[in-house]
């Protein structure tokens, strides 16, 4: 991390800037992380909901969306994004001469938009009065 007189510009990964050990792994879960909570949100799953369908309690999701991560393996993310219909792609690559030899990088596509579909108006019941004859 670069120092300036007033400010400290970060090195891009948080955890690294804190002296974190593991920052890499550490940004890896918090990237996969944020992915689960965007596709739970955007599918508008009640964290109960989404325990059910992950296999675990709400409490666990309500960690995992509070990102308190330390209870969560990659491989475990990795097995939240296969249930909730996501590819996973691993990809290796040479080293780029700016990042360290531990770096984990986690790209992540934008998700779409879910159109949510509106339950149909109900119709109007007619009523029909019978009229008194008087």
């Amino acid at each position: 991390m670069k120092k300036n007189k007033d400010y400290e510009v970060s090195s891009g990964n948080v955890f690294a800037d804190l002296e974190l050990p593991n920052p890499g792994e550490l940004l890896a879960k918090a990237e996969l992380a944020r992915q689960i909570n965007n596709i739970i949100n955007s599918k508008k799953l009640t964290q109960t909901a989404a325990a059910t369908l992950l296999g675990v309690d709400q409490p666990k999701i309500s960690a995992l969306s509070k990102g308190k991560l330390t209870g969560f393996s990659l491989e475990r993310l990795f097995r939240f994004l296969n249930i909730l219909d996501q590819t996973i792609t691993i990809k290796v690559s040479p080293k780029i001469k700016s990042r360290k030899p531990n770096d984990v990088i986690v790209n992540v596509p934008k998700l779409k938009k879910i159109p949510v579909r509106k339950p149909p108006m109900p119709t109007p019941s007619l009523r029909i009065q019978a009229r008194k004859k008087k």
